[in-house]
């Protein structure tokens, strides 16, 4: 409304200059004009020129004005167009989740995922699980009770030459070569008999445990005519405790059993005579029976294999 308001006013003054320069040029040759009429005319004149030159200005300027608006509605026109594709694309995906929604409610109708089963085989999987730590659990409480005690009755000498340790639930008592043995012999020595009487009793008390023995010796080649090799020795030594074990001490040979690894289950360097005295050793591993373990797990849960998720 304003740019025609001012376009309006500017063809008003260019008719009226029209006007003004026409009675003055007719006045000027019909030659009767006076002179105070003359300058009258020539003032007029000139605020008509500043009035066309006004007009001009403030023309622009609504022309520039028409240009910006003219802009700004473009530029809004792209605004509601950008925003009409978003609004069409989030339709779009909209009618999509929809049919996902509508497909998972069509299968879980038809069967294809039964909830209730799947809750009770999870819950019995963890029943069967809590089941498995419980058993855990109570086999590492004896293991620290069993290896407590068997620290508590050796003296301070014997425990010098005896390591007491658990490893993944299994007890590991680990005696040193000279004092079991006379060197390079498998025979047990009078001074180790204190010794083994104490740890047999501590197997006795714990009559759910199997027993294990195990001869390791150093790379140093046996020289001994009834003995071919460290094999032999490792093994032989194995089974002279186990024998003691039985015999002296009364322990159910069917709990034990014999091993010899020779020179090649190190826990230290031969390249000192300090490590191939840790080397030549034997232990006797206390482990938990896996009958109490495999009857755990012949009760494990069956699942069934035909239960679960279809996918298409």
């Amino acid at each position: 409304m304003e740019h025609d308001t001012i376009i309006k006013q500017s063809n008003m003054k260019m008719k009226h200059l029209t006007i003004l320069v026409f009675v003055l040029g007719s006045l000027l040759l019909s030659g009767c004009a006076s002179k105070k009429q003359f300058q009258a005319l020539q003032a007029e004149n000139a605020k008509i020129k500043q009035l066309y030159e006004d007009t001009r200005v403030e023309l622009a300027e609504c022309n520039a004005t028409t240009k910006n608006l003219q802009d700004r509605i473009a530029s809004e026109q792209q605004r509601v167009k950008d925003a009409q594709k978003r609004l069409d694309d989030l339709r779009a995906d909209y009618q999509k989740l929809q049919g996902s929604l509508d497909q998972s409610l069509r299968q879980n109708s038809q069967g294809n995922i039964n909830i209730s089963k799947l809750v009770d085989e999870i819950n019995a999987s963890n029943r069967f699980i809590k089941q498995l730590v419980d058993a855990k659990s109570k086999s590492d409480s004896l293991n620290m009770v069993l290896t407590n005690n068997l620290t508590r009755s050796l003296s301070r000498d014997e425990l010098q030459e005896v390591d007491v340790k658990v490893l993944k639930g299994v007890v590991y008592i680990s005696l040193a070569d000279n004092m079991l043995y006379k060197s390079g012999s498998y025979e047990i020595n009078e001074r180790a008999g204190e010794t083994l009487s104490k740890i047999a009793k501590i197997i006795k008390d714990y009559k759910d445990y199997d027993v294990l023995v195990e001869g390791n010796t150093d790379p140093v080649p046996i020289s001994r005519t009834n003995i071919r090799n460290n094999w032999d020795l490792s093994c032989l030594r194995a089974s002279s405790v186990v024998q003691s074990l039985q015999n002296d001490y009364g322990v159910d040979p069917k709990r034990l059993s014999a091993a010899g690894r020779g020179e090649y289950n190190p826990i230290a360097s031969n390249d000192t005579e300090l490590g191939k005295q840790r080397n030549r050793r034997t232990q006797i591993i206390i482990t938990p029976k896996l009958d109490q373990f495999m009857d755990l797990i012949d009760k494990a849960p069956e699942t069934d294999e035909t239960a679960g998720v279809t996918t298409e």
